[in-house]
Formats: C-alpha cells, sequence, structure tokens
C-alpha cells in the first residue's frame, strides 16, 4: 500500500480500490475520507463503490470531494472532529496531496 502517514491517526493515500479496504479494516483504520471527485479521470473508481465496501466492512466514510486546494469551512470542522475523536482515519485522493491539503487546514 502507498499509505503515507501525516498525523498520529492520520493517512493518505492515492486513489485506493475496494479490496485495499480489508487491510486497513485490519489495520484498525475507523474511517475513510474520499477527496477525489467522481468521474475526474477515465476509470476511476466510483466513490459509491468504495462508501459501499465500507459500509460492508464497518467502516465509517465520509465523501469531501475536492477540486484543486478549494474546500469548504465545513470540510475543515468534518476532519477537525475526527481528531478530536481520536479516529483512525485513511484519506485519499488522486495522488494524496488534497487530502494532506485538508488535512493541514483542520490543524492549523
Amino acid at each position: 500500500m502507498t499509505w503515507t502517514q501525516i498525523a498520529q491517526n492520520y493517512w493518505v493515500s492515492p486513489q485506493i480500490s475496494a479490496s485495499q479496504l480489508d487491510e486497513a479494516k485490519a489495520l484498525g483504520f475507523d474511517t475513510v475520507v474520499c477527496n477525489r471527485p467522481d468521474d475526474e479521470e477515465p476509470g476511476q473508481i466510483n466513490s459509491d463503490v468504495i462508501g459501499a465496501a465500507c459500509a460492508t466492512l464497518g467502516l465509517d466514510y465520509l465523501f469531501l470531494p475536492m477540486q484543486g486546494a478549494n474546500f469548504s469551512a465545513e470540510y475543515v470542522e468534518q476532519i477537525q472532529q475526527l481528531n478530536q475523536a481520536n479516529k483512525k482515519v485513511l484519506a485519499y485522493c488522486r495522488s494524496g496531496n488534497r487530502s494532506s491539503i485538508l488535512y493541514n487546514a483542520a490543524t492549523v
């Protein structure tokens, strides 16, 4: 897996597949955050597929799509709530960069 830990309970990743969620669950992740808009590029896994797989495994799932570094205050608040709840989070986008940007905004 190409998951990068950027804080005690927060990892970022490029696009994940539903099959990788078994490993995330086994490693103790509580929540998956998708920062990638659907249909960003051809062949991309739709957020509904990841969300359904998370539900099957008992993982919480948030769809917080970002275009570039643009995000809402609501997104920041949701990441802050995850941090305060001490949830182990795997966030992803195309490269992991947008997920890192959002996390950094939530922890400033």
